[in-house]
């Protein structure tokens, strides 16, 4: 079984190695299959039919794995087999297998409410030889699919890899992904990878493109809807979903996010490359059942954490790059400031649960090691059955949150006075706030920094305005650690006994 990072590998490896696309029709194709009524309806009794019958684990094409990176590259697309050429964002093209995407997926196109397979075949695709003069064998098998940009070049939307799938977003560049479930994520050697093993496309409704499809796992099986729209402000994606539990889940997760943080302003000292920061997000942001605004920058912890942030009915959560400036990584291949944010908005009451965040160290930008999702409170038994709505907003901004100011900048540093001796067992933390309610305020304003610590005791902490920058506020805070475990800060300004900013999370590790 594959890993999340060899997963989401091939998903980035196939977008960035991949310049062309397949379709409907090949020459000498025989007529179209016939093909069978299809609605949501019957995909959820299709899964609930799957979830009672022995289960049998998708079998990979071991010929796969000889397509890697370079392989992919020399695999092209057929440009005239586009599937829906003239569907402007509907336009599909398709992935073949490889190595880190090597379980064949049957694709089923819809219209008129009849569902007809959509074959394969090596025609769709072409070959180059490689420099040594060798061209790949082209595999069995479609590994997923991506929509493309009007004019065919580049793609905004892609499935691939278990149930992996990521959008390009508002600023058209690819980052961190998504998936369907997350099953014992952040438990040692028990993490499960269900895997999508049919997709239905079809056109519409309006100027949407839809995707159906059917998860299939040793421990759960499930049909998924997704309603794909791309619009200005970025991609959204409607996620319908009704699930059954085969076996007991001990961490059962839904929207799973999935992002990579190496380092950042914050955690300077493991900046071993040239470039300043390297990441394709930088925090967590979630907004509460309650009402609360929570900003929690990422970490690259020395040991895997994982975090958990209770709620009942959340009103959103996601994972963001709020980072936008190009001069902070210095990179111009990856475009790290063009990474989209991801917004997870449920639909209807998803009840008592929790935000999950799980760390895992990194020494590169290859790992993706970030993941965040909604867990609920009660137990995840066999025959459990679950059915959830929410909507996916690749954005480039933060959703709104009115005038309460947002935590834009995030250091660490020493404990103690400039130019004296540090403090021992002490750390720092500098934080700037921004937006419209701290304008105007000064430090004779009575604005307080309200301050709790977990795992240690608050030294001294410091708010005040920062001089020439109007609506721009900083906080200083010294935390004298205990333990050996993580400190973890919590912060936020208030006047007047009304908040003036989000809540900051802060986990010194």
């Amino acid at each position: 079984m594959l890993n999340r990072r060899e997963h989401l590998l091939g998903l980035a490896m196939a977008l960035l190695a991949a310049p062309g696309g397949l379709s409907a029709a090949a020459p000498g194709r025989r007529a179209a299959p016939a093909g069978r009524p299809f609605s949501w309806d019957w995909l959820k009794g299709e899964a609930l039919r799957v979830a009672q019958a022995p289960w049998r684990e998708p079998r990979a094409f071991h010929g796969a794995h000889a397509i890697d990176f370079d392989a992919v590259g020399q695999i092209g697309y057929r440009p005239d087999k586009t599937l829906w050429p003239d569907g402007g964002d509907a336009a599909v093209r398709f992935f073949p297998l490889n190595r880190y995407a090597n379980v064949p997926v049957d694709i089923f196109v819809v219209e008129g409410g009849m569902a007809r397979p959509f074959p394969f075949s090596t025609g769709l695709f072409s070959t180059a030889p490689s420099r040594h003069g060798v061209a790949p064998e082209i595999p069995p098998g479609f590994a997923g699919m991506r929509f493309m940009n009007p004019g065919g070049k580049g793609d905004w939307l892609a499935f691939q890899g278990a149930s992996y799938f990521r959008s390009a977003g508002a600023l058209d560049q690819y980052g961190l992904s998504a998936r369907a479930l997350a099953v014992n994520t952040g438990i040692d050697g028990r993490e499960e990878f269900p895997i999508f093993t049919r997709f239905w496309l079809e056109r519409g409704p309006g100027d949407a493109v839809t995707v159906h499809a059917l998860l299939e796992g040793k421990s759960v099986t499930g049909a998924w809807r997704f309603v794909n729209r791309r619009g200005k402000a970025g991609v959204t994606q409607d996620v319908s979903l009704v699930l059954w539990l085969r076996a007991d889940v001990e961490r059962l997760g839904f929207a799973p996010l999935t992002s990579m943080f190496w380092y950042g302003e914050g955690n300077r000292r493991q900046a071993i490359d040239w470039r300043p920061e390297i990441h394709d997000s930088d925090g967590l942001e979630l907004f509460t059942g309650a009402g609360e605004r929570i900003w929690r920058p990422l970490g690259n912890p020395s040991r895997p954490i994982v975090n958990s942030f209770a709620d009942k009915g959340p009103r959103g959560f996601g994972l963001f790059q709020r980072d936008r400036d190009f001069d902070h990584y210095q990179d111009d291949g990856a475009f790290y400031e063009k990474r989209p944010d991801l917004w997870v908005e449920p639909q209807g009451d998803w009840g008592t649960g929790a935000v999950m965040l799980y760390e895992i160290p990194t020494e590169r930008e290859t790992d993706d090691n970030i993941v965040a999702f909604w867990t609920p409170s009660a137990p995840a038994r066999a025959g459990n059955h679950y059915a959830l709505d929410y909507r996916l907003n690749w954005i480039a901004a933060d959703p709104e949150q009115g005038a309460l100011a947002r935590a834009v900048d995030c250091w660490t540093g020493i404990a103690g006075r400039p130019g004296t001796e540090p403090i021992p067992g002490a750390r720092r933390l500098v934080a700037d706030f921004s937006g419209r309610k701290l304008v105007g305020l000064t430090r004779e304003s009575d604005v307080a920094a309200v301050i709790s610590i977990g795992g240690g005791k608050l030294i001294e902490s410091h708010a005040y305005p920062v001089v020439g920058k109007p609506g721009l506020w900083r906080l200083i805070v010294d935390v004298a650690r205990s333990g050996v475990g993580p400190t973890d800060l919590r912060a936020y300004l208030r006047h007047d006994g009304d908040a003036l900013s989000e809540t900051l999370l802060y986990q010194f590790d």
